[in-house]
């Protein structure tokens, strides 16, 4: 059974963090203070304080592309995935990588898509059509 991961980042703006975590992405707002504010990032938490976000740079060479590191991400069901995906497209969310299909017919198959919070922390999801082949070599 997996266990939640925590992981706090620096955002700049927590009315413009709220709108987008909470009703962009849909995750559940949990504590908060004046100065941060966790999330519930699709099962896991997130606490997002006010401060100067991290540097990253388009170093990570996946497939075709170059995406941005570090970065934070989540796996999800390829029918989740799917539903995220549509949603964000609606709300017309700027992909630094389209959603997309990588590794087709290969170990590790995946759905992928890359964009940006409104602070630039850059932020993967990735769908998977059988969970236990996200680790396939």
């Amino acid at each position: 059974m997996l266990t939640p991961f925590h992981l706090a980042y620096n955002v700049t703006d927590l009315d413009e963090t709220r709108e987008f975590y909470g009703k962009i992405l849909g995750c559940t707002e949990g504590r908060s203070t004046e100065t941060w504010v966790d999330y519930s990032f699709f099962g896991h938490q997130i606490s997002l304080h006010l401060g100067k976000p991290f540097e990253t740079k388009g170093t990570g060479r996946v497939g075709d592309h170059w995406v941005p590191m570090p970065h934070l991400g989540v796996v999800l069901s390829i029918e989740d995935w799917k539903a995220l995906a549509a949603k964000l497209k609606k709300q017309s969310v700027d992909f630094l990588i389209e959603p997309s299909l990588r590794f087709e017919g290969e170990p590790g198959e995946q759905a992928t898509m890359f964009f940006r919070d409104p602070s630039g922390n850059p932020i993967e999801i990735k769908g998977f059509a059988e969970m236990g082949k996200v680790f396939a070599t």
